[in-house]
C-alpha cells in the first residue's frame, strides 16, 4: 500500500494508472476509520483495479463552534485498517497545501443543502463541495463511493456531479451498524457509556416507524411526532431535526407517497449523531 502526500504526486500516480487503462476508485475520509469506511473500500474493490482512500480532515465544513480541533485522529490505525482491507492508495494531503493562504474558490450547490443537516450547519455542504471536488481533481478517480448514513451528503455530491459533468460513477453504500443498530460514526467516541445506550433509540425509532408505515400509517406528522416522543424520553438527547423528504430533491412530505427518505439528526452530550433510512411505502 502506497501513502501519498502531496498534491501533485497523486496526480501523477493518477495519470499513470489511467495511461494503463486501471479503473481508480475512491473513498474520502476524514480519518478516524472503521468499519463502516472499511466497507466502502470494500465495496471500490469489486469494481476498480486501484483503490484509493484520502484521509483529511476538511476545516471549511465545520462550522465556527464546532469540533474540528477535537475531531478524533489516528493516522497509524487508519493505515493498518485500511491496509487490512487492501486499500491501494492512502491520501492524505496537508491542509495548507489543500488551502494556501488567499484560497479563495469553492463550489456549492443549491436548495438541497439548505434543509435538514444544511439548517443547523448553514456552511458545511459548502465545505464538503469544495473538497470533494477538488479530490476528485486530483485523484482522478472513475468511481467513488459514499456512505449512506450521510444520506443528504450522497444526495449534494450525486447532483454535484451531474451538475459538473464529472465522468465519475457514484455508488451509495449501505449504512454500516453496531449489533444494537447504532450506525457507526467516528463521533460516537464522544459519548459515555450512558449516553452510548441512549444513542440507540436513533436506530429503533426509526425501525418503529418503518413499521407504523408497513401497517399503512401516511400521515407524516403521525410518524414524526411518535420519533419525537420515543427520542424524547432520552434524558441526554436533544433533537436537531426529523424530516421525512422525496429521496431526489430533499423537500419535506405531507402524506408517505412512494419511496422516501426518513432523517434525524440528535445531540447526545458532546456527540451530535444523524441516522436515516430509505422506505418504500
Amino acid at each position: 500500500m502506497k501513502i501519498v502526500t502531496q498534491i501533485v504526486d497523486m496526480q501523477k500516480e493518477a495519470d499513470y494508472l489511467r495511461s494503463k487503462n486501471q479503473k481508480i476508485g475512491f473513498v474520502p475520509t476524514m480519518g478516524y476509520l472503521h468499519e463502516g469506511h472499511l466497507s466502502l473500500i470494500r465495496e471500490a474493490k469489486r469494481y476498480c483495479d486501484v483503490v484509493v482512500m484520502s484521509i483529511f480532515v476538511n476545516p471549511t465544513q465545520f462550522g465556527p463552534n464546532e469540533d474540528f480541533k477535537d475531531y478524533p485522529r489516528n493516522f497509524d490505525r487508519d493505515v493498518e485498517l485500511a491496509n487490512s482491507v487492501e486499500c491501494d492508495i492512502v491520501f492524505c494531503p496537508n491542509v495548507r497545501e489543500v488551502y494556501p493562504d488567499n484560497y479563495l474558490t469553492f463550489v456549492e450547490v443549491e436548495k438541497i443543502t439548505q434543509v435538514l443537516c444544511g439548517l443547523s450547519r448553514p456552511t458545511h455542504f459548502r465545505g464538503v463541495t469544495t473538497i470533494v471536488a477538488k479530490l476528485f481533481n486530483i485523484v482522478k478517480p472513475h468511481l467513488a463511493v459514499f456512505g449512506q448514513k450521510d444520506a443528504q451528503q450522497a444526495i449534494v455530491i450525486k447532483r454535484m456531479v451531474k451538475d459538473l459533468n464529472y465522468d465519475i460513477e457514484i455508488i451509495v453504500a449501505p449504512i454500516i451498524r453496531e449489533k444494537d443498530g447504532l450506525a457507526m460514526s467516528s463521533r460516537n467516541t464522544y459519548l459515555s457509556s450512558d449516553q452510548r445506550k441512549q444513542a440507540v433509540v436513533l436506530y429503533q425509532s426509526l425501525m418503529t416507524v418503518r413499521k407504523m408505515i408497513e401497517k399503512g400509517e401516511r400521515n407524516v406528522a403521525v410518524i414524526k411526532n411518535h420519533m419525537i416522543e420515543m427520542i424524547d424520553q432520552q434524558p441526554d438527547a436533544v433533537i436537531d431535526y426529523i424530516e421525512v423528504v422525496d429521496t431526489t430533491n430533499l423537500e419535506s412530505m405531507i402524506k408517505i407517497n412512494g419511496e422516501v427518505l426518513i432523517a434525524l439528526a440528535v445531540k447526545i452530550g458532546n456527540a451530535r449523531l444523524i441516522d436515516n433510512m430509505i422506505i418504500q411505502a
